[in-house]
């Protein structure tokens, strides 16, 4: 069975530090473990994919520095088609620094992206052959926008499915023809009110209804603890949320995403069922440090979904 997954997106390299809580501003907090591991969004749900049993492509840009090195090595130990990923020698691989709150697991990030801004639709472009045989293309917002949407027009010429998790928020209007052009809209509550422009006093359910309304086929709303809401034509679903104790919130939109798309490319017709595996996914993800040592293996998902 067919199970090949495109993944558009950045690649990182995350220097995590666990503190007692996240510093307020102007605060220095003492924090205790340090650890830099690979991370990027793109990168994470490439990684999660392939471990999840995706025959999986990372379309991205990296520096030639040690980060870039390193994470390429990765990529190829997880079984990821390397072969679109450019290597920019005029800018540094992408970077994140993560503060991991240690109580709950909560986390903030701020992200110095290098090369990941430098993925161009000619990048794409040059990748065409290879997102033609896939069965899903799976994009984040950590690279241009220009770019997303140029992979969105290849994905929709070559009738590939497209999930587009609009993370991190936007801070600009998504433009109407690329929500229309996509099949699956991935928000979490927070992204989902930035691209509706509605406040927090507005349900999910209608907040939902807006990007609908806006031309999007099918919303999976994630809300974290709250598991999922599925939107689309034919009604909305709630999907519940896995029981777990989370250690760290890091990439678990990212195995989410990873594991819905993996789920479509064996049956796009069983969306609830996909959701309820992506919240497996997203679940396992919190219970251990980092963004991709953290994500699941396949026959990990498959025993919490028999467990309940």
């Amino acid at each position: 069975m067919s199970n090949r997954v495109v993944v558009v997106g950045s690649a990182n390299t995350d220097m995590v530090v666990r503190c007692p809580r996240i510093p307020a501003p102007g605060e220095t907090v003492i924090g205790g473990e340090f650890i830099s591991v690979p991370g990027g969004k793109g990168a994470n749900q490439a990684v999660a994919a392939a471990r999840l049993g995706a025959e999986v492509t990372l379309i991205a840009r990296i520096g030639t520095d040690m980060f870039g090195d390193q994470a390429i090595e990765g990529y190829r130990a997880e079984g990821i088609n390397v072969d679109s990923i450019v290597r920019d020698v005029s800018a540094p691989s992408g970077v994140a620094l993560i503060i991991v709150d240690e109580k709950n697991g909560e986390n903030s990030i701020a992200v110095a992206p290098g090369a990941n801004s430098r993925l161009t639709p000619e990048n794409i472009g040059a990748a065409e052959a290879l997102i033609a045989k896939a069965d899903v293309m799976l994009l984040q917002l950590e690279v241009p926008l220009e770019t997303v949407a140029a992979a969105v027009r290849i994905a929709r010429r070559q009738d590939v499915l497209v999930i587009l998790n609009p993370a991190p928020a936007p801070t600009l209007d998504l433009p109407q023809g690329l929500l229309e052009s996509v099949d699956v809209l991935t928000p979490n509550e927070f992204e989902a009110r930035r691209v509706t422009g509605m406040n927090s006093n507005a349900t999910h359910e209608a907040v939902a209804a807006a990007l609908l309304e806006r031309g999007v086929k099918t919303v999976v709303m994630t809300l974290g603890a709250n598991g999922a809401l599925v939107a689309n034509a034919q009604g909305m679903t709630h999907v519940p949320a896995f029981k777990v104790n989370p250690v760290d919130t890091t990439a678990a939109g990212d195995g989410f995403n990873a594991g819905l798309a993996v789920a479509l490319s064996y049956d796009a017709d069983d969306l609830l069922g996909a959701t309820r595996y992506a919240n497996a996914v997203g679940a396992l993800t919190t219970t251990r440090m980092g963004a991709q040592p953290s994500l699941p293996t396949a026959a990990s998902v498959e025993a919490l979904l028999t467990s309940e």
